[in-house]
């Protein structure tokens, strides 16, 4: 008996990799995307070996409006697949003043277009049949938007923001949302020189990584952050936020503006 499928972005090598694994052990069928088939059909091809699963591949580039368009077709009709795992993303990133802006475009249609339309293809079905569960890969920088460059934080921020308001719309309807905010994670979008310029306490290998958020996912928490000793921490950091809301929106200025 099959425990539905999940349909994975970016699953060629890395943090997809790690979750098409671990999804096939817990007996999940698979359809795996991402640029690359050759990989995927070797993914592919070890694990239904290894876990007697049926394991689908999809070649597309996400970034591509063709591509995109074809896994969403995918996930609006195909009614085996009960979860979703957007991981596929792009860094990559330059500063600001020398930024190429075809790079920015594939940035923002990768890490934001993409995860935002995939997620819309599949959620009228899970929250129609009450069930099911989408995983958005998001990143700590989310939280530090000073820490690294201009645009990958802000997209970051943006899937953990969506994420946060899917959660908060599919979730009393059965459909289980969860945000996975990774550290620098060792995974092939860092060179072996950059990794040498890392302190190692930081880095936390890819399959840590997927454990650590799948046991968060199983705990059922919206916001999982694999490296974070104490919850209590974004526990008050999120009610922080929230005391802010009553004041948000008035109908005078503050007074500390003298107006």
């Amino acid at each position: 008996m099959t425990k539905g499928t999940f349909l994975i972005t970016g699953a060629s090598d890395g943090i997809g990799a790690v979750y098409a694994e671990r999804l096939a052990r817990r007996g999940h069928d698979l359809v795996l995307v991402a640029r690359r088939g050759d990989k995927l059909a070797e993914l592919a091809t070890r694990l239904s070996a290894e876990s007697n699963v049926e394991i689908a591949i999809i070649a597309a580039d996400l970034a591509n409006s063709e591509g995109l368009a074809a896994v969403e077709a995918r996930l609006h009709d195909d009614e085996t697949i009960t979860g979703l795992v957007n991981n596929a993303g792009i860094a990559g990133e330059t500063t600001l003043v020398d930024a190429d802006p075809a790079q920015l475009t594939a940035l923002v249609n990768l890490n934001v277009l993409a995860v935002t339309r995939l997620t819309a293809a599949i959620a009228p079905r899970l929250s129609a049949k009450r069930s099911g569960t989408i995983i958005n890969i998001t990143s700590v920088t989310a939280l530090m938007p000073d820490g690294f460059t201009a645009a990958y934080p802000a997209s970051k921020a943006y899937v953990l923001a969506f994420t946060e308001a899917v959660a908060a719309e599919l979730s009393p309807r059965g459909v289980q949302v969860q945000a996975v905010l990774p550290g620098i994670t060792r995974t092939a979008i860092w060179s072996d020189e950059q990794m040498s310029h890392l302190d190692p306490g930081m880095v936390m290998d890819a399959e840590d990584m997927v454990d650590a958020a799948l046991a968060g996912l199983d705990l059922g928490e919206r916001i999982t952050i694999p490296s974070l000793p104490d919850n209590a921490g974004l526990d008050a950091y999120l009610a922080a936020r929230g005391a802010l809301r009553p004041d948000l929106s008035l109908r005078e200025p503050a007074a500390r503006y003298g107006l």
